[in-house]
């Protein structure tokens, strides 16, 4: 045989050897990519079976999702309405604490000024109750005074009765025997003479000693019509005396003279005298008297 056909043989016989191994390692090859072909297919179809699923279940989740949204959204806006009251409701109460801050500052300052001014009354009404003790006692003992001059007014009043009294009695005692001895001394044709008076007498009240020289002026405080008599506001202390006639005036008019009987050291008490007809022209508390006219 030749070498080229050796060669070939050697050739063909590589080329078999090599070609049986492919064949080989094609039908393994073939039988493990089935297997493979099968297992990827089911791995596939489980593959799309998980998506279809996993699909589902996300619609389904994004479904919930988004009612839970809407939910939300709508919670969302209740939140921010209760947010938005709330806000309104802060800045009013924030108003209304401001508002009350000055009230308080106003009404604090009233209430120092109250017990300012309480304080101020409190002490006023313990001056004013110091005052009215003063007062009171000043009225008590002017009071009594009044009440003794008025108890001895009554008393030398009475004693006048009872002198103008045993006056009267005398003089008709007198009368009566002036009338004896006209008659006794007629029998023997004699007359009596006429006596002349020491003392010259008045029924009422004595002679005004003049005072024309001495301006003395004051008002009249207390008046007794029933006793005709009446209280002046001047004294011994004024230069008041017994005697002194004082002309007692309202306004313009004449009212009456007061001719005083008793004198005390601020007061004195008189005998009216000139007496008007007429309520209108007797005299009161306040009318001016005065020496002068």
């Amino acid at each position: 045989m030749s070498t080229l056909t050796k060669v070939l043989i050697v050739l063909l016989t590589i080329a078999s050897i090599f070609l049986c191994g492919i064949v080989v390692t094609y039908v393994a090859s073939a039988v493990n990519y089935k297997e493979r072909y099968d297992s990827l297919s089911g791995q596939y179809r489980a593959a799309q079976a998980r998506e279809e699923n996993a699909s589902s279940q996300f619609n389904e989740l994004k479904n919930r999702t988004d009612e839970e949204k809407l939910a939300m959204n709508k919670q969302m806006a209740g939140i921010q309405q209760q947010i938005s009251s709330l806000q309104a409701e802060l800045k009013q109460t924030q108003i209304d604490r401001d508002d009350a801050r000055r009230r308080e500052d106003s009404w604090e300052a009233q209430t120092k000024d109250f017990a300012k001014t309480v304080e101020a009354n409190n002490q006023l009404r313990a001056d004013a109750e110091a005052e009215l003790k003063t007062v009171t006692a000043d009225l008590i003992r002017e009071q009594s005074e009044h009440q003794q001059t008025s108890a001895a007014l009554l008393e030398k009043m009475a004693i006048i009765g009872v002198l103008e009294g045993k006056s009267k009695q005398l003089l008709e005692e007198k009368t009566e025997l002036q009338s004896r001895l006209d008659r006794m001394l007629q029998q023997y044709g004699k007359l009596v003479a006429e006596p002349v008076p020491v003392t010259a007498m008045k029924e009422q009240a004595r002679v005004a000693l003049p005072a024309k020289d001495i301006d003395l002026k004051g008002t009249i405080t207390v008046v007794d019509l029933q006793n005709k008599l009446a209280e002046i506001s001047i004294g011994e202390a004024d230069g008041v005396r017994e005697g002194m006639r004082f002309h007692a005036t309202r306004g313009d008019a004449f009212v009456c003279d007061v001719v005083i009987l008793d004198v005390e050291p601020e007061k004195a008490v008189g005998w009216l005298e000139l007496l008007k007809e007429g309520a209108g022209n007797q005299p009161r508390v306040n009318d001016q008297v005065s020496t002068n006219l």
